[in-house]
């Protein structure tokens, strides 16, 4: 028997709406060629089948997945910073791609993969459930204008998807810079299924957090930086 929260993500699938838009950006020429020459070494294809964590990083060690890395800055200085995690960067920015891959290869990385794809199919297609330690999602797409609300990715039933995809103990770490987007999304992690916000609203600043250049943007506008963190019960 499908429960309701499954029932929604089966909807959820047939109705294909975006989170993102592949907006147009400038590609430099270093970009692009080390998405041509690095992604068939450090991406991973997008394909109906389960990915076996174990045999892409070559250890047993927790997977951090990133939803929508942007110029990928952040997610580099992490993993560099965290060698006994593996990491996973979904995207479908080229420029953003190119950027991170050329990252991995000065920083010598080898605990972190990327797929290009649309993030919501690849945890449906491709990620086990409770086989995530944790999910970052750092100033996604925040869809401000009312009509747009849809499209926004946390928000029940991806919520749900998240969640199901976590193991016990993990959590999903959520920042934006648009604070309606921020009470927004807290009222729908409170109402997700096995998720429990880990402070009492909003989270501290967690310090190993790199900042970035699209949060330093944020700033120089006067928006707020807000923090969410739940964890898996």
């Amino acid at each position: 028997m499908i429960n309701s929260d499954e029932k929604s993500i089966e909807e959820l699938k047939k109705r294909s709406i975006h989170t993102f838009v592949i907006r147009s950006g400038h590609f430099t020429n270093a970009e692009k060629k080390d998405y041509e020459d690095l992604l068939p070494v450090w991406g991973i294809p997008f394909e109906h089948k389960k990915l076996n964590f174990e045999k892409i990083y070559g250890n047993s060690n927790p997977v951090v997945i990133e939803i929508g890395f942007g110029m990928g800055k952040a997610t580099a200085i992490i993993a560099e910073n965290n060698p006994n995690i593996n990491y996973l960067g979904l995207e479908v920015h080229k420029p953003g791609i190119g950027k991170l891959l050329g990252e991995i290869r000065t920083r010598k990385l080898t605990n972190l993969r990327i797929i290009e794809h649309d993030a919501l199919e690849v945890l449906e297609e491709m990620i086990d459930d409770e086989s995530v330690s944790a999910f970052h999602v750092f100033f996604p797409d925040p869809w401000p204008k009312k009509r747009h609300f849809k499209r926004r990715l946390i928000q029940k039933p991806r919520t749900d998807l998240i969640s199901k995809k976590i193991s016990k103990s993990g959590y999903l770490y959520f920042v934006t810079d648009w604070l309606p987007y921020a009470e927004f999304g807290l009222e729908e992690l409170e109402k997700t299924e096995n998720l429990r916000n880990k402070f009492n609203k909003f989270a501290p600043h967690q310090e190993w957090r790199p900042e970035t250049r699209f949060e330093q943007k944020g700033l120089d506008a006067n928006r707020v930086i807000t923090e969410i963190m739940f964890e898996k019960v």
